[in-house]
């Protein structure tokens, strides 16, 4: 829980939103001019169309999806979570921007890539009574035809480190015999997942699909006119890069 959040809560201070309310809070309280500039111009600076698919362009890896026919054999796909909003009176929930992961990794089962197609438990813990989005992913896959057989389901999990973990756990990786998997997650979120997945013990090709950087923003005018999609892209594409920095980091102090 301390893991997670550190994870996800305490770099929302540190993202343009959150330091520009910082920033702002200081300047009223300090009565400072200075920082409520600051605030307002990292605010503004982060909103910009231009900067965002800068951002997401810099973290993504690729330029676009692979073709699945040259995508190497494996012992087993993995799909992350992150796609699926839950809504009351839609049993199978309903589909957020990230749908693309499991088009992905149903594409890559059907095309005979894997025998197993792996779904994560995604969980919050202060969301205890949502359904684990690896069971409403199997339940999709089954309705498209997918062998019960053939689907596996990892514990409840929080974040991409848990899911390496726990992928772990259901597939047996073990260090010197490693499980080769086909990782299938969000073109920004790929090299971070595909670090963790590592050190967890996989032999890792990654399939990034969900491309969201572009390289037009629009007319020339309406790429420097701020607006909210553009910031919440360009926090998306901050926080991967905090996420992979911190794994980084810890792993470095770990081995040392």
């Amino acid at each position: 829980m301390n893991g997670l959040l550190l994870n996800k809560v305490l770099p929302m201070l540190l993202l343009p939103s959150g330091f520009s309310f910082l920033c702002l809070l200081a300047g009223l309280l300090l009565r400072n001019r200075f920082f409520v500039l600051l605030g307002m111009l990292v605010l503004f600076v982060f909103s910009m169309p231009l900067v965002s698919d800068f951002l997401m362009r810099s973290v993504e890896v690729g330029s676009g999806r692979v073709p699945v026919s040259r995508v190497g054999k494996a012992d087993a796909i993995v799909v992350l979570s992150g796609m699926i909003v839950t809504v009351e009176g839609a049993p199978l929930g309903e589909w957020g921007d990230a749908v693309d992961r499991f088009d992905g990794g149903m594409e890559l089962f059907k095309a005979g890539r894997a025998p197993l197609i792996l779904f994560t438990r995604g969980q919050m813990p202060w969301q205890p009574d949502v359904v684990p989005e690896g069971e409403v992913l199997a339940k999709r896959a089954l309705l498209l035809g997918v062998p019960k057989s053939a689907i596996r389901l990892t514990g409840k999990v929080g974040n991409t480190a848990d899911e390496a973990l726990a992928a772990k756990a259901v597939l047996g990786a073990a260090k010197g015999v490693p499980k080769r998997i086909i990782l299938v997650t969000s073109a920004f979120h790929i090299r971070r997942a595909r670090f963790l997945f590592e050190r967890a013990g996989f032999e890792v090709e990654s399939f990034p699909v969900d491309y969201q950087g572009s390289e037009k923003s629009g007319s020339a005018v309406l790429s420097y006119l701020p607006n909210a999609e553009a910031l919440a892209k360009s926090e998306l594409a901050l926080r991967e890069v905090m996420g992979l920095l911190f794994y980084r980091v810890r792993s470095f102090v770990r081995l040392d």
